[in-house]
């Protein structure tokens, strides 16, 4: 693949998908500064892996793969005491964007909250399907999953967050 027609397409995907691609990683790591490394580890990624790429396929789905991927090797390499305090926090960074202060509303900060205390792959499925709106096939692509297993864990993860949110005092129905 030319080096100028590859420098273009992951340029105009930088600009279509970034913010999509940090917001997804942010989701699954909580470290802003962090997940902006991450997203630029990603689109140096796909760059590099862009022979690879089928036009079959979508690219927003392959970029999420990509991401889901650096996320997943970034956490293994952490030191697991770090994991494990980090991993429980709802505002990992210690200070978060204005701009996610305002957007989040007392039910979504629990939300948030309790889906960071769920399994990783509940935690997945729940931000690919609810609230990055990947259809199944999507979501299924993107984590290397069937169908069926996409919608097995969903249901388990949604039951999973439902109870988390009812143990820490939640009394709305959010799910």
């Amino acid at each position: 693949m030319e080096a100028t027609y590859a420098r273009q397409k992951i340029q105009d995907w930088y600009l279509l998908y970034s913010d999509d691609i940090y917001r997804y990683i942010l989701m699954m790591i909580g470290d802003h500064e962090q997940a902006k490394d991450l997203t630029h580890d990603t689109f140096i990624k796909a760059y590099n892996s862009l022979n690879r790429f089928e036009e079959n396929t979508s690219d927003k789905n392959w970029l999420y793969k990509i991401a889901r991927n650096v996320t997943i090797d970034y956490i293994r390499k952490r030191k697991p005491i770090q994991f494990i305090t980090e991993s429980f926090a709802f505002i990992p960074s210690k200070e978060p964007c204005p701009e996610e202060i305002a957007q989040l509303g007392e039910s979504e900060e629990q939300l948030y909250r309790s889906l960071k205390k769920l399994k990783r792959s509940y935690q997945e499925v729940i931000i690919l399907r609810k609230i990055k709106e990947l259809s199944i096939r999507e979501t299924a692509e993107v984590l290397d999953w069937n169908e069926g297993k996409v919608k097995t864990t969903l249901f388990r993860g949604l039951h999973a967050l439902k109870q988390q949110m009812i143990k820490e005092g939640y009394e709305h129905d959010v799910i």
